[in-house]
């Protein structure tokens, strides 16, 4: 598998063409899907169709798209004109769109071959999936994007579209082993997406190469008039932050959280390693624990009482679709008190600021992507999604590295965490982080230049 940078090159110069990349990556999927439970809809006749017509478009000298050729998978929660968007759940079985998501239509733009919705949770939340972890088909591979996870951890696409509320694209992406990236909260349009809680979710991306982190982020981040969350102001640029590097040595900051006590002893080893391999470049901090526990009370009643808002119908007309969890979750959000939600609302612009004070001194937070390994199937548990919580209320960019092997050769991942809107600066971190590992033979992969 090469990046998605590189194909749509090789597509560019002529050395393959999209009918090739997406009958590979079909290929690949019916041969170890059955297995795996990644997609929950393939569209093979549609892709080979669109790859067809890119590659006619390539012939005659046509302008070429950043992703021209490139098959990708879309959690099933993004609406796609062209295929069903069935949340994950029985209660939306066949369920249509009428036009696709305004991420959906900036990647066509740019050329990629929509292969197919890959498995979500049921409205996006806790009740595990069926998709297995490539990495060891006994392990969870996390949730809610579960499947765009797994799909790239196995190789099927080079980039997966995922969403985050509270856990759903670090964790997965640590316990996949992949790269995962959320960028800063109203970077990228959310319209079309399933919502479960306007306040917190947001929009991130799965994929087996860093500089796809970037290019896959640029193509889906603009304004959109229709969220309400989105920002009409000027954008960094994502795959130049991948391929820079700080001007100086960053200094990062590593909080002492109240729900460390709950972290692997495989995970605290490796975030030790990790830390001295840093050589000085961690500053060391104990949080106030009756804060940090507030900050994630909150982001707690604010996901709960809007899920129970945006799925009031679905738990009216569907209730024995859904599961005993998510039933009780949507009751209780429901009796949560106005004034309780509000007072969480305000909490949640506290937290940010009292994180931002931090950025004056600090270039990165460093932290867990995961308390460790993924747990097993048989938990029937997606795992804690608690080491994003906090920065998931906040909004803040988030960036999860697969730098560590858990004593059962599972990955677990770092986890940096930047100011908002320096999505940029934060992968260029990263990057930096990724070399100073791999001098110290604690990082596997490498990155690529421009």
């Amino acid at each position: 598998m090469t990046s998605a940078l590189q194909m749509a090159d090789m597509v560019r110069r002529g050395e393959t063409n999209a009918e090739n990349l997406v009958e590979g990556a079909l290929d690949l999927i019916e041969k170890t899907d059955n297995q795996l439970k990644a997609w929950a809809y393939i569209d093979a006749a549609g892709a080979i169709t669109s790859a067809k017509l890119l590659d006619e478009i390539r012939d005659s000298g046509r302008a070429l798209g950043p992703l021209h050729g490139v098959p990708i998978g879309l959690k099933d929660i993004i609406d796609t004109a062209d295929m069903p968007t069935e949340f994950g759940s029985l209660a939306f079985k066949g369920h249509q769109p009428s036009q696709d998501a305004t991420i959906v239509s900036k990647l066509r733009e740019a050329g990629a071959v929509i292969l197919g919705k890959t498995v979500t949770t049921p409205f996006a939340f806790m009740d595990p999936s069926e998709t297995r972890n490539p990495n060891n088909m006994e392990y969870s591979p996390g949730g809610s994007s579960s499947g765009s996870a797994a799909a790239v951890s196995a190789g099927h696409v080079p980039v997966a579209i995922g969403t985050q509320t509270n856990g759903s694209v670090i964790r997965p992406a640590s316990f996949c082993g992949v790269f995962g990236f959320k960028p800063s909260s109203g970077m990228v349009p959310r319209s079309g997406v399933l919502q479960t809680s306007e306040t917190l979710d947001q929009v991130g991306v799965f994929s087996r190469y860093y500089e796809d982190v970037g290019l896959i982020s640029d193509i889906i981040s603009e304004y959109d008039p229709n969220d309400a969350n989105s920002f009409c102001r000027p954008r960094p640029n994502m795959l130049d932050g991948v391929c820079s590097r700080p001007n100086k040595t960053p200094k990062l900051l590593w909080f002492e959280m109240p729900y460390f006590k709950g972290i692997s002893k495989d995970c605290l080893e490796g975030m030790d390693k990790v830390i001295s391999a840093l050589d000085g470049c961690v500053i060391k901090k104990d949080g106030k624990p009756t804060v940090l526990e507030a900050f994630l009370k909150s982001q707690r009643v604010i996901h709960h009482f809007e899920i129970a808002r945006n799925l009031s119908n679905v738990r009216q007309k569907s209730p024995r679709l859904l599961s005993p969890q998510l039933r009780d979750t949507l009751d209780m959000g429901s009796k949560i008190d106005l004034k309780d939600y509000h007072q969480s609302l305000t909490e949640k612009e506290a937290a940010i600021s009292y994180f931002q004070n931090f950025f004056g001194e600090i270039d990165a937070i460093l932290a867990p992507s995961s308390l460790g390994e993924a747990p097993l199937l048989s938990d029937g548990y997606t795992g804690n999604p608690v080491c994003s919580t906090i920065w998931s209320l906040c909004g803040f960019p988030c960036l999860s590295i697969p730098a560590l092997v858990s004593t059962n050769n599972m990955p677990i991942g770092v986890q940096l965490i930047g100011r908002p809107e320096c999505d940029d600066k934060l992968l260029g971190i990263g990057g930096w982080l990724m070399e100073k590992l791999n001098n110290h033979g604690l990082g596997k992969l490498t990155v690529k230049k421009k």
